[in-house]
């Protein structure tokens, strides 16, 4: 079997040759902050972006016939044919680390390999526990095959024929900023004026604005109440609630995001020419017609971007368009019922598992090391295609993401590691893959609870990844 590594300028590929044939995955987001003279050396690492000396060649490990349990099934044996991982050697070197008082009284340990599906070590790996953001990788698994990789989230002006008055019609884009909005404006303005010209100049009437972000039921307010880290969740926004759409991460927001989209939304018509009045809720008349509409990035690139940058708008708004998808209530409620459903039909571990929120930021969410990592393997399947961008979307040790900065230039598992994170008060996770030596792709998840700071929990998760590299 092949399995290949490589970052290339814009993108990172992870090349998988699987038993049942070759599939490609394309890069994950690029949030805009790799640097690139990495970049550049990384295009041309055989290492696949570790841009350090390379490390010696390891020998190869010497033959086992030790049963492996897998995580898909029951115990196999690893033969002379198939270089394995010494699994005693790893074991106890997980064990010392696992150890390290930074990661509380008892972390769960999950490791397999991707590509056959065996499980390589475990500990309290069926234990639910708080995922913190790695909660993110189900809820990608979940909105991917309920909506499919190329569905896109609309945003659209519709009016009543013949009336004076628009409705800007949220379809639950969390990703929508003032450009796309812009685009939205132009187009409108555009419509109006094929529908009623201008006299010298000036609209012939002034147009009635109205915003309907009724698409999603329930509280707006997660549970954790206003936060810098979230906005109240709306069908509507621009900038993900920002009032200062220019910053990222933690932020102020505002306390009304669909009004706030809509207000910005006027703003851009009256600099195209056209009179509106200030903008008020109502839900889109009926017999309403399209205007005009923009679209989402396909949600294979939203995924990616959720996972890149552990965004908690879009994973909340994903979570409501796997409700949608599904039959249910685009609600914290009908979004846990909608993501257990579709777990469930990937045949995964799902015993003490919960998913209050899509995100993450709800304590009461549970899963088990073993659920991420068989996750993980699902989305290597080649009989999944569809889950790819989970592994694609990985945040990349050293070079993007949540982990640009957690991995020195010389750190074990620079450019090897992919993995999403996971941080509340007490709580610390890392969940994701690394290409050990020969090229060996494995699946890990460490969870650990009562940590006494992220400054000692995230450095030993991070030893734990790099570990694995060899």
């Amino acid at each position: 079997m092949v399995r290949t590594w490589q970052l290339a300028t814009g993108a990172a590929v992870v090349g998988l040759t699987l038993a049942a044939g070759a599939v490609a995955a394309a890069g994950p987001w690029d949030s805009g902050q790799r640097k690139a003279e990495r970049t550049r050396v990384a295009a041309h690492s055989p290492t696949g972006g570790a841009h350090h000396a390379p490390a010696p060649q390891r020998p190869a490990p010497a033959p086992s016939a030790a049963p492996v349990l897998t995580a898909l099934g029951g115990p196999r044996t690893v033969t002379a044919e198939e270089p394995a991982t010494p699994v005693d050697g790893l074991a106890k070197r997980l064990d010392s680390l696992l150890a390290d008082p930074g990661l509380g009284a008892a972390p769960a340990a999950c490791v397999v390999d991707l590509t056959t599906g065996e499980r390589l070590y475990g500990k309290r790996a069926e234990t639910p526990m708080v995922p913190a953001s790695t909660v993110k990788i189900a809820t990608a698994a979940a909105a991917l095959t309920a909506l499919g990789p190329d569905h896109r989230l609309p945003t659209t002006v519709v009016a009543a024929p013949g009336a004076d008055a628009i409705t800007l019609v949220g379809g639950g884009d969390a990703t929508l900023d003032r450009a796309r909005l812009g685009e939205l404006a132009e187009r409108t303005a555009r419509a109006l004026r094929q529908r009623e010209p201008a006299k010298d100049g000036q609209p012939a009437v002034k147009i009635r604005l109205r915003y309907d972000a009724s698409l999603y039921r329930g509280p707006l307010l997660h549970p954790i109440g206003p936060n810098g880290n979230i906005a109240p969740v709306s069908a509507l926004m621009v900038g993900q609630g920002r009032l200062d759409e220019r910053t990222t991460g933690a932020a102020t927001r505002s306390a009304d995001p669909a009004g706030e989209a809509a207000r910005v939304f006027g703003d851009l018509l009256s600099e195209r020419g056209v009179g509106i009045t200030p903008p008020a809720p109502g839900r889109a008349p009926a017999e309403a017609v399209p205007l005009a509409q923009v679209l989402s990035a396909p949600l294979s690139s939203v995924v990616e971007r959720m996972l890149t940058t552990s965004d908690n708008d879009i994973a909340e708004s994903l979570a409501r368009q796997t409700a949608l998808a599904t039959g249910e209530q685009a609600s914290f409620a009908g979004g846990e019922r909608a993501v257990t459903r579709q777990l469930r039909r990937l045949q995964l571990p799902l015993t003490g598992t919960r998913f209050a929120d899509g995100s993450g930021l709800n304590r009461r969410d549970k899963v088990s090391a073993a659920l991420l990592t068989t996750l993980l393997a699902r989305a290597g399947d080649a009989a999944h295609p569809e889950l790819r961008p989970i592994l694609t979307g990985l945040p990349v040790a050293g070079f993007n993401g949540t982990l640009e900065h957690r991995w020195s230039d010389t750190s074990a598992g620079t450019g090897l590691v992919r993995a999403k994170t996971g941080t509340l008060t007490g709580i610390n996770a890392l969940a994701g893959t690394v290409v050990a030596s020969g090229g060996r792709l494995l699946g890990f998840a460490f969870l650990a609870s009562g940590t006494p700071s992220r400054y000692e929990a995230q450095p030993a998760l991070d030893r734990l990844a790099g570990a694995l590299v060899s």
